[in-house]
């Protein structure tokens, strides 16, 4: 059986985002010793930023751009499902809501970091250096911590959840992918104990987990492009009630 236009197109635009994530992220691990340098202290992070200069304000910009793709491939994806099966819906709002988080927390190293990196590193004054380290800790904790890593990945765990849940019900995925999704996210999930180390010191964490989630994500997302572009058993297939019947059904 043919593989329908919509699948084509929402399984090429998976492939795209999942593979250009990849330039940027590599070229931050080598420039800029990233991700670990995000638990450095706020001097030493200014200090290494501002020595990246513009290339690497241009990095961190490609960086947050290459998500919308992704954005695009979760809209596209939620309308080729969502009158197929009933949690499509809430899905695509979750991946909507992780994407945009992690874009607008990644974009603070364009707008807010070089401004910050650049006073700091340009004073000789200790309590302007202080304030700036003080300002950069509250942005970092905030756009990074809780926006980007924190609302972000735990609303893209709750997509990669429902989405696998729904292609293997609606037969378009192996079982073996399906749990594939929900180990990478269960891994992804572990990350979040670096969140909460940051806050509450001595809190166990488990330092592989972000790397080893975010791959695993990755890889998965580039499986399900890959599927979605190649013949299925059924692209007509439904389970259960449509999200917009289920509404309509609810009692008065």
């Amino acid at each position: 059986m043919k593989t329908s236009r919509p699948a084509r197109s929402a399984g090429t635009m998976l492939l795209l985002g999942s593979t250009l994530v990849l330039i940027p992220y590599t070229l931050l691990t080598l420039i800029f010793d990233y991700p670990a340098i995000l638990r450095e202290s706020p001097g030493v992070i200014l200090t290494r930023f501002q020595e990246g200069g513009p290339q690497l304000i241009a990095v961190w910009w490609a960086f947050a751009l290459t998500g919308l793709p992704l954005l695009a491939a979760f809209v596209r994806l939620g309308q080729l499902l969502e009158n197929r099966h009933p949690l499509v819906r809430l899905a695509t709002t979750f991946g909507l809501i992780g994407g945009v988080a992690q874009i607008v927390g990644l974009l603070r190293w364009t707008f807010v970091v070089p401004v910050l990196a650049r006073s700091y590193v340009t004073t000789d004054d200790p309590a302007v250096k202080a304030t700036t380290e003080a300002v950069f800790q509250a942005v970092h904790q905030f756009g990074g911590v809780l926006l980007g890593e924190s609302v972000g990945q735990l609303f893209t765990i709750g997509w990669t959840v429902l989405t696998a849940l729904a292609l293997r019900q609606l037969g378009w995925i192996s079982g073996r992918m399906a749990v594939f999704g929900y180990t990478a996210s269960g891994v992804y999930l572990l990350a979040q104990s670096e969140l909460f180390a940051t806050v509450l010191p001595g809190f166990p964490e488990v330092g592989w987990a972000g790397l080893a989630g975010s791959t695993l994500w990755l890889v998965w997302m580039a499986g399900i492009g890959l599927r979605l572009r190649r013949p299925a058993p059924d692209h007509s297939k439904t389970f259960g009630p449509s999200a917009a019947e289920s509404f309509r059904n609810l009692p008065a």
